[in-house]
């Protein structure tokens, strides 16, 4: 009894089912990068030229994925800006970026003084802003 057997048959079709299921989602993962990068920079033109809403915000680990390592802040006292590493902070990375803002201070303000002064959020950057320090608390439980 001789025949074609089931891979002789099917299997060019199932190698080539593969190959579009594997290519199908690498375009899917680079769009949802895409997406992703693009929510970053809406949010980032809202805080930066409406300054808000925050909420809807990406996550942290969204925004490190699109590119997005830095949180720019100013110090609602003294005015000063700096940049928050989203790569170092001691948060979950489903956590989002609009949360931050309760527990950032700025670091001038709390060395000259005892109070924390609050800061508000700018914009992620990709690039660190290097005028100054800044740390969430959850950073300074070691010092």
């Amino acid at each position: 009894m001789g025949g074609k057997s089931r891979d002789r048959i099917f299997g060019d079709k199932l190698r080539a089912a593969k190959i579009r299921l594997e290519s199908a989602k690498r375009e899917s993962r680079q769009a949802d990068r895409s997406i992703i990068a693009a929510e970053c920079e809406v949010w980032s033109a809202r805080m930066e030229g409406y300054g808000g809403p925050a909420q809807p915000s990406p996550t942290i680990e969204q925004a490190i994925g699109a590119g997005f390592f830095f949180l720019e802040v100013k110090c609602r006292r003294c005015n000063h800006q700096g940049s928050v590493d989203l790569r170092h902070l001691r948060r979950h990375e489903s956590t989002e970026i609009w949360r931050l803002e309760a527990s950032l201070s700025c670091e001038r303000c709390r060395a000259g003084h005892r109070w924390k002064a609050k800061v508000y959020m700018i914009k992620l950057s990709r690039a660190r802003d290097t005028s100054g320090p800044w740390y969430a608390p959850d950073e300074l439980d070691g010092h």
